[in-house]
């Protein structure tokens, strides 16, 4: 076997076989319960609807997939990308990247044109890929959206940004022809009100609130799974900070545009760019 990114070819799943392994695959990587795996006998008759289910193979090993599933927004069609897995050998490696381009593709040849998904906005290697590599924007909040899992990455809550990823847009373009722009240097962003931002201790110290301005900055840890291992009351803090944060922001009209990452204190953070949109 080898994980480098030519060798793993990239196609359509539309075996039941195939299917199965897509449930093993869910187990290994996010380590949840037989009843929390999304089932091999769903996907079968929602490929059938137009969902879309592509694998990533290492010869006849599946090591990633993602899929999603056909619905409306606003009454205009969409995808919703339910999952994106790969296996911990695999990452790094730019295949998370080619299989959303992949599901992009598959997206546009049905005449869709946006897809949708969550993520947990406390984990910045997530918020990275997804709005510097990939473009998408955020105006929704959901909090607990899954409640509580079997799964491991679920200990610090089911919070999510509920992101759009509009495919033909000339922001996601960009992205995708010149690839992500380098970070900000945190001292071009120190004047823009901080909503949250990382204390001297890795804790959350609250800023400004109820402002009008253009731009305001959220910042997170830029590893809270380490946190979470050895500090979960303070994992807690910051779910429950950026939670009020984000939330009081997008009531407020703001919409998350961009993230970096950042070096302040001598530590890294990350820092999610709001702007203010009009309702």
């Amino acid at each position: 076997m080898s994980n480098k990114p030519a060798a793993i070819v990239l196609r359509d799943i539309i075996e039941l076989s195939e299917m199965r392994e897509v449930e093993s695959l869910q187990k290994e990587i996010w380590g949840v319960e037989d009843r929390e795996i999304f089932p091999a006998l769903a996907l079968r008759p929602l490929i059938e609807v137009g969902a879309i289910l592509i694998g990533a193979f290492d010869q006849d090993q599946m090591v990633g997939f993602v899929f999603g599933f056909p619905g409306l927004e606003k009454g205009r069609p969409i995808v919703h990308s339910d999952m994106l897995a790969v296996k911990l050998a695999y990452r790094s490696s730019g295949l998370g990247y080619r299989l959303k381009l992949a599901q992009r593709e598959r997206a546009l040849a049905k005449n869709v044109e946006t897809i949708t998904w969550t993520f947990d906005p406390l984990q910045s290697v997530n918020a990275y890929f997804n709005f510097k590599k990939l473009g998408v924007v955020a105006d929704r909040y959901l909090i607990n959206f899954y409640g509580e899992t079997s799964s491991f990455l679920h200990r610090a809550g089911t919070d999510r940004l509920w992101v759009t990823w509009l495919l033909n847009s000339e922001r996601v373009n960009k992205q995708i022809s010149h690839g992500s722009a380098n970070d900000v240097a945190w001292s071009e962003r120190r004047r823009t009100a901080a909503l949250v931002e990382v204390g001297y201790k890795l804790e959350p110290v609250i800023g400004k609130s109820g402002t009008a301005e253009p731009r305001v900055i959220i910042e997170i840890p830029a590893d809270l799974n380490r946190i979470v291992e050895e500090r979960v009351r303070l994992a807690t803090r910051w779910r429950e900070t950026t939670r009020e944060a984000f939330t009081e922001a997008m009531d407020n009209g703001y919409v998350v545009e961009d993230f970096c990452l950042a070096d302040r204190n001598g530590q890294k953070v990350g820092v999610y760019l709001l702007e203010l949109r009009d309702k």
